[in-house]
């Protein structure tokens, strides 16, 4: 059996989940014929890299990602840091010859998410990037559906990622609120998956005209925890958040479909609200993805005293599911977030060192990205159309 060796870098709550992918996917999936280790994390923080090694079993820690680049037993490296070290991670990995699979969103800018595109394809090195909506049953059986005809052709997305973890003003600043770390706010962390399901069902989006808002102006230095756990002492310095709370976007796709696309990371009560709809000439179907197996779908050719929507539980008659959780002729199962991620992995395992494209690589998002730019320029403009680079 083939070993992998994975080089992590990071260790927040992403990280553990790469960490728990990666050992699940081997074990569950029989057609999974790799070994794969998690042989060495990497934290800026040498405290936090030991402490993140020991919780979760991997043997060694350091203190620069540059170590793990440069050591030539490992081939894959695994970037689950923010967003400001994508690039630069990528970038001298894809040097050094290494796989690369990297947390959404790609890059800051569509700058750099070109040359990481282009630099991966010229060194012929596999790229992953972890859009883990994709492989969700629903999402997958919802492609199978348009692709068979069942709703003709679309002609509309209307698709929104909504969380309330910011609803509260005195939860504190981190990088996600700060530009040089994160870029955009709620549009890269939430709105990139948007995009990337509407990529992957509709197609590519070709313009875009989009408003922002910043809800809380400033938020307090944290005093103790970190990311959504984050607190602050009742004297806490205040800093200025520099990235949108929410935002809306009208998209235009290549094959003339229309859509909105947004999210808002200030969505009271919405904890992982990523719902879409798709209506076709002959039919919808949708998702409200905290049911996450339910595929609504409704066909115009039902008997016409049948139509109406029809609840579909996506599952086991998908590819994944069928093989690792429950094997039945008929749909359904129970699925959730970290199992979707472990779907997400295993593809990524089926695909390493086969020299088919993998088809949620550095060009898939890229072409995220120059949406992300798109929107992030039309809300500068006030809302002006913008066409989508390629």
């Amino acid at each position: 059996m083939r070993k992998i060796k994975v080089g992590l870098v990071g260790t927040g709550f992403i990280a553990r989940t790469h960490v728990d992918s990666f050992r699940r996917a081997c074990l569950i999936f029989p057609e999974v014929t790799v070994d794969v280790v998690v042989d060495v994390v990497a934290d800026v923080a040498m405290d936090a890299a030991k402490s993140f090694a020991a919780s979760v079993g991997i043997g060694r820690a350091v203190d620069d990602w540059r170590r793990i680049v440069d050591d030539p037993t490992i081939d894959l490296i695994d970037i689950a840091a923010p967003n400001s070290l994508h690039f630069p991670i990528a970038m001298a990995a894809i040097v050094a010859g290494k796989a690369v699979y990297c947390e959404k969103p790609l890059a800051l800018t569509h700058a750099e998410a070109r040359q990481m595109a282009a630099a991966a394809k010229a060194k012929g090195v596999q790229t992953f990037v972890a859009f883990n909506n994709l492989f969700a049953p629903s999402t997958q059986l919802a492609k199978r559906l348009i692709a068979r005809g069942d709703i003709g052709d679309p002609l509309q997305f209307i698709g929104s990622f909504d969380q309330g973890f910011y609803s509260d003003p005195e939860l504190p600043v981190s990088w996600r609120t700060r530009e040089a770390e994160a870029g955009s706010g709620a549009l890269g962390d939430l709105g990139s998956h948007v995009i990337s399901v509407a990529q992957d069902l509709i197609g590519e989006v070709t313009a875009a005209a989009a408003l922002e808002t910043i809800v809380f102006k400033d938020r307090p230095q944290p005093g103790s925890g970190s990311g959504y756990r984050a607190q602050a002492s009742a004297d806490a310095a205040r800093q200025k958040v520099e990235n949108d709370d929410l935002f809306q976007a009208l998209v235009k796709f290549k094959s003339g479909a229309l859509g909105t696309i947004g999210a808002s990371r200030v969505a009271a009560g919405r904890v992982f609200g990523l719902n879409w709809e798709i209506r076709g000439t002959a039919g919808s179907l949708y998702v409200e993805n905290e049911r996450a197996n339910e595929l609504h779908v409704f066909r115009m050719g039902d008997p016409r005293d049948d139509r109406g929507f029809k609840t579909i539980l996506a599952g086991s008659q998908v590819d994944g599911f069928k093989q690792g959780f429950f094997g039945f002729d008929y749909g359904g199962g129970g699925i959730g977030y970290f199992d979707v991620k472990v779907l997400e992995v295993r593809g990524l395992l089926l695909a390493f060192g086969k020299s088919e494209r993998w088809f949620c690589d550095f060009e898939f998002g890229r072409e995220n990205q120059a949406v992300v730019d798109a929107i992030r320029i039309s809300a500068a403009a006030g809302g002006t159309m913008q066409k989508v680079e390629v």
